[in-house]
């Protein structure tokens, strides 16, 4: 280990540019690798490949079969295949925020959030392989896409530590803001897991042979949409909350944009979801649906990053960085 960091430290220091690229990189591959995963679920793609970690026993790679159309294991095989992709934006993410750990000790909670990125392909593999091996169970793909909600989650914070400090968070926001807060990302939660239950239960299983989740589509909605409402009614409440304090609030008007930002997406997310339901879930408009609930995580995780102060960033580059890389 200690070869490896005096390695790393042998790296270039990373520019600002480079930090927040691969930052923005790994929530586009988390999050892409969620509406990929929707496409091979609405084709009915998901036993392309039968096996797991090869497509076919003996083969890596789609062979012809005549149990599986070559379409639909190549469309498998290509998300498989992103994993990789997935997996290198990770591995950049640790080197860079390693290198920067070396010269600035103190930032340890950098690169324990950019181990988080490594971290997840592994066990989302293992979740894949899994789902796979159980024939598409719902619950194992509403584990699946949950596990990618968390890691855009946590790709939306490694991007925010590496242009803030290590301070304890100070929280920038009055009155009950702060509780509003907590109920909203608790209601984001809540409305993720409701809508893998109407996943569960509707059309698209990945499968024409995998069982469904057995329970009423139309209940599993309105608990869906009745999260969403709860969560739209934290939001409100907080603004509402941060209007009535804007005298001798701390709430700048970067927060009030982010806070913008979370009605644009929700909303619209609300209202594709209603189109879609009322269309009878169209298979076109799942995989824009998937990619509007990371848009939703993405714009809450950035409101909740935004209320929480942690102090300037420290991004000098000590001239003896090289010689203690090995620290």
């Amino acid at each position: 280990m200690e070869r490896l960091s005096s390695l790393v430290g042998r790296m270039p220091y990373p520019s600002r540019a480079v930090q927040r690229a691969v930052a923005i990189a790994a929530i586009v591959t988390q999050g892409g690798i969620g509406v990929t995963g929707s496409i091979v679920r609405v084709t009915g793609s998901g036993l392309g490949c039968p096996t797991w970690p090869q497509c076919f026993p003996g083969s890596m790679f789609p062979v012809e079969h005549p149990e599986y159309e070559t379409f639909n294991q190549w469309i498998e095989f290509g998300n498989r295949l992103l994993t990789g992709i997935v997996g290198i934006v990770a591995a950049l993410c640790v080197l860079i925020a390693w290198r920067i750990r070396i010269a600035h000790p103190e930032r340890t909670r950098l690169l324990a959030l950019a181990w988080t990125m490594p971290g997840g392909v592994v066990a989302q593999a293992v979740i894949g392989g899994i789902t796979v091996v159980t024939g598409l169970l719902w619950w194992t793909v509403a584990i699946h896409f949950l596990a990618s909600a968390v890691l855009v989650w946590l790709a939306t914070h490694l991007l925010h530590a590496f242009n803030e400090g290590d301070d304890e968070p100070r929280w920038q926001l009055p009155g009950h803001s702060r509780v509003l807060m907590r109920v909203l990302v608790a209601a984001l939660a809540a409305l993720l897991v409701a809508g893998t239950t109407v996943t569960g239960a509707g059309p698209h299983g990945g499968d024409p042979d995998t069982p469904r989740f057995d329970a009423p589509i139309e209940t599993l909605s309105f608990i869906h949409g009745a999260m969403l409402v709860v969560y739209l009614a934290a939001l409100a409440a907080m603004g509402a909350e941060w209007w009535r304090n804007r005298t001798n609030s701390r709430v700048t008007r970067s927060l009030w944009r982010r806070y913008a930002a979370v009605w644009v997406v929700a909303l619209a997310q609300g209202a594709l979801g209603s189109v879609q339901y009322a269309l009878g879930v169209p298979e076109e408009l799942v995989s824009f649906h998937v990619l509007g609930s990371a848009a939703v995580i993405v714009a809450t995780a950035a409101l909740w990053c935004g209320a929480r102060d942690r102090g300037p960033v420290v991004d000098r580059v000590p001239a003896a960085t090289t010689t203690t890389a090995s620290h």
